[in-house]
């Protein structure tokens, strides 16, 4: 018994003896101990994802060129603002200029009317913006009175866009804003229009005028013969009041086939007479006793105005 204690404590004190001439070394990766995770022993901390480096990106704007100084400038003298004294109740009437630049303000479930002048017809409607506005046309009244109007409406607040209408009178610029108050409607007038329509009424009254209102009868000389070639144009007759000479034309007679008056001098010679056309008269400042008016190039239409014999004794004596 006594020799066998002796020998556990011999092979004990052995096995000490061999533990302490081994060098110690960290437990492996795999060894027990470290997949156990002792929390005496300290962990690797992990390294976060590295930080992305953001590079500013620079507002770089070229400067504007000339051109566009020169086009900006021309856009703002040719805006046509809203005015107080051009509303005729909600609707803003413009005086028209051609290649104005009509400002039109519209809102988000608000449509505004764009009335063209009565009897003028579309030819087509072009609108920067397509898919943020809404464009349609329709009409009102019929025959001569009929007249078209654009529909426009945004479909938010602070959009801006450009139309062009063009008709078979005139082309139209708009310039298209969205906000919070929309313009029920704007349509034009037409000075260059109406003034044609004045001249127009002065023409037909000169012609609808008498042009021997105020002379006397009884000093009217109508022997005059007219000769010569039979073009459309040819007069219907000429007199004189013993100090101008008429020639009457027929009543579809227009100033756009009006043909040069030349008086035929004693020896055959053309020269060029002071007239005026008032009507359908040619008023001719002196007498004379043969006169052709020309007209046509290689092909002259001629017609000749002669006094009568008759006449010309009247006057001498």
């Amino acid at each position: 018994m006594k020799s066998t204690l002796l020998a556990g404590v011999a092979l004990a004190t052995a096995a000490a003896a061999h533990a302490q001439s081994v060098p110690s070394s960290p437990p492996s990766a795999a060894s027990p101990v470290a997949q156990a995770g002792d929390l005496t022993t300290p962990q690797m901390a992990l390294a976060p994802p590295p930080i992305p480096t953001v590079i500013p990106v620079r507002d770089v704007r070229r400067p504007a060129t000339p051109a566009e100084l020169r086009v900006r400038a021309a856009n703002r003298q040719a805006a046509r603002e809203p005015v107080a004294r051009g509303f005729v109740n909600a609707v803003q009437v413009y005086q028209f200029s051609e290649g104005a630049l009509y400002r039109l303000i519209a809102a988000p479930e608000r449509v505004t009317d764009i009335a063209l002048q009565p009897g003028e017809a579309i030819v087509s409607v072009a609108a920067g913006d397509t898919v943020r506005w809404t464009v349609g046309d329709t009409t009102s009244g019929s025959g001569s009175a009929k007249q078209a109007h654009i529909l426009v409406k945004p479909f938010a607040a602070g959009l801006s866009t450009n139309l062009i209408i063009t008709t078979d009178r005139r082309t139209y610029h708009l310039q298209l804003e969205s906000a919070g108050t929309a313009m029920a409607g704007l349509s034009w007038s037409y000075p260059q229009d109406e003034l044609l329509a004045i001249r127009r009424l002065q023409a037909e009254a000169e012609a609808a005028t008498p042009v021997a209102s105020g002379l006397a009868v009884e000093r009217l000389n109508f022997d005059y013969v007219v000769s010569g070639d039979k073009p459309a144009w040819r007069p219907l007759r000429a007199f004189d009041d013993g100090r101008q000479t008429f020639i009457e034309f027929g009543p579809g007679f227009s100033a756009g086939e009006a043909p040069p008056l030349f008086v035929i001098g004693e020896r055959g010679e053309a020269q060029l007479v002071n007239y005026r056309l008032s009507g359908r008269f040619y008023v001719v400042d002196r007498l004379f006793n043969a006169a052709e008016l020309r007209l046509g190039g290689k092909r002259q239409s001629i017609v000749r105005i002669s006094r009568s014999a008759a006449a010309k004794g009247r006057r001498k004596s």
